[in-house]
């Protein structure tokens, strides 16, 4: 049996219609940069997570650092980080001049583990940035509450999280500012590269929408020196009509997800992913972890299984950071994570023989003799 890692034509399939209608549209009318269809998805998208403003930007690496040049963040400030994450996450703190601090993870989520945040907080500390990985949110209370304690901003990167809520809230509302990702293969993806910031602070999104067009609100005129990061008008057609669907396509990963579970929960050897209380993921990415990593993606490739290791070079260990001088163990979970995480196939779609296979594979070489690995 074939099982891709991801296969996006069920879903453009479904709506094959509507988005051969969003693009007509769009070539007859003619305007292609901030027109109409950007100021509707906009508009859109920020009322579906809850907020009160919706910038389209070119990506969710210009949505972070738009974010935190819009906050002020520069040269001789500190931005806490996962130490665990794409590192967009860190790049959008470096592209501003600000320094990227690290803190570990939490083993089950890979996010952020809140207990460790106090030690890092400095008078230089600007600003913290929660990752929902995976799209997993993170325990957002503690984090709150620091930021309030400590007169920090609190920025959510949900570039993996569009759908996701914790406790009844909506990733994009849980914090100061929020930056997304439509990378085709996110939960909501545009056909190329395109990204959002959203935020309920008026004053914070009218300097964003500045700095993502030249730093010009009237042609010609620039109030602030600004960049070009701007969300196309074909792309947030796009947008528009697959976000209607979202909340059926995150159910169906949701299905996915629980299938995984129950499936898999009594292999000891197995770490499935943790789900914190009150947290609702949409499985961007469905990570287990298995000491014998290499060798379990080896097996399910050669049954037709494709799989994917996420991230198995943290940020602190990448030769782009090495100037700032950390080392290998000094977070020891992000590494665990790094050495041991696999991602399985999950998208809207894949059917219960599909991920009744992956299972079956799964337990193979979990279970057989000699095989059995201490967990990482």
């Amino acid at each position: 049996m074939n099982v891709p890692f991801f296969d996006i034509g069920p879903t453009h399939a479904a709506i094959a219609g509507e988005l051969e209608d969003a693009w007509r549209a769009t070539l007859q009318g003619r305007q292609f940069i901030l027109g109409e269809r950007v100021a509707a998805f906009e508009s859109e998208f920020a009322a579906y997570c809850t907020t009160r403003h919706g910038i389209g930007v070119a990506n969710g690496l210009d949505a972070l650092t738009l974010i935190l040049e819009g906050l002020g963040i520069g040269a001789g400030d500190e931005v806490i980080v996962p130490a665990h994450t794409f590192i967009a996450t860190w790049l959008g703190v470096t592209r501003t001049g600000a320094r990227p601090v690290p803190v570990d993870c939490l083993a089950g989520t890979g996010n952020i583990d809140p207990a460790l945040v106090p030690a890092t907080i400095t008078s230089r500390t600007k600003a913290l940035i929660a990752v929902h990985l995976y799209g997993v949110p993170v325990d957002m209370a503690p984090l709150q509450a620091l930021a309030a304690k400590h007169n920090v901003h609190l920025i959510e990167d949900a570039a993996q999280a569009h759908g996701a809520t914790y406790r009844g809230h909506k990733a994009g509302s849980l914090g100061t500012v929020a930056g997304f990702s439509f990378y085709p293969t996110k939960n909501l993806g545009a056909l190329g590269d395109g990204g959002a910031v959203v935020t309920s602070d008026a004053a914070l999104a009218k300097r964003i929408r500045l700095l993502r067009n030249y730093g010009s609100e009237k042609k010609y005129e620039h109030q602030i020196a600004g960049c070009n990061s701007r969300l196309d008008e074909l792309q947030a057609a796009i947008l528009s009509v697959k976000l209607r669907g979202l909340d059926a396509l995150n159910a169906d990963r949701r299905r996915i997800a629980a299938r995984y579970m129950e499936s898999l929960s009594d292999l000891p050897d197995l770490d499935l992913p943790v789900v914190p209380e009150g947290a609702e993921p949409v499985w961007h990415l469905f990570p287990v972890r298995h000491a014998a990593r290499d060798a379990l993606a080896e097996t399910l490739t050669a049954a037709g299984v494709q799989t994917m290791v996420h991230y198995p070079v943290p940020p602190h260990l990448q030769p782009a950071y090495a100037a700032l001088g950390y080392r290998a163990g000094q977070f020891p979970v992000a590494e665990r994570i790094a050495r041991t995480t696999l991602s399985l196939p999950i998208w809207p779609g894949l059917t219960d023989a599909q991920v009744d296979h992956v299972c079956a594979v799964i337990r193979q070489v979990v279970t057989a003799p000699g095989r059995r690995e201490a967990r990482g």
